[in-house]
């Protein structure tokens, strides 16, 4: 799998800012199939920095309601679930592109 396939983007929320400016950690949206050791590589191919640590989680997708003319009609459309990493970088290291 490509670095580009890996890494999807960057998530900039208050949370992530907040925990660049405290502990040193960029958050991303990664792809299903990616496990620690690949996302960690990928970060430090694409930015060169070198991880310490790399924490995942899945995202639940939410359930979507599908309105019509005439009565609204609960339609159940596929739940889009995501994974998330949060990339915790060595002291001293940065992301600029990532910088809020």
């Amino acid at each position: 799998m490509e670095i580009t396939e890996i890494l999807r983007h960057g998530i900039v929320t208050e949370k992530a800012t907040r925990l660049q400016n405290e502990n040193n950690q960029y958050t991303f949206k990664v792809a299903l199939t990616a496990n620690k050791i690949e996302i960690r590589k990928a970060v430090e191919q694409m930015f060169h920095v070198r991880v310490v640590k790399v924490n995942t989680m899945r995202m639940p997708g939410k359930s979507r309601m599908l309105r019509r003319r005439g009565g609204r009609t609960p339609h159940e459309l596929p739940a889009r679930e995501w994974k998330k990493a949060i990339v915790t970088l060595a002291p001293g290291e940065s992301i600029d592109i990532l910088k809020a």
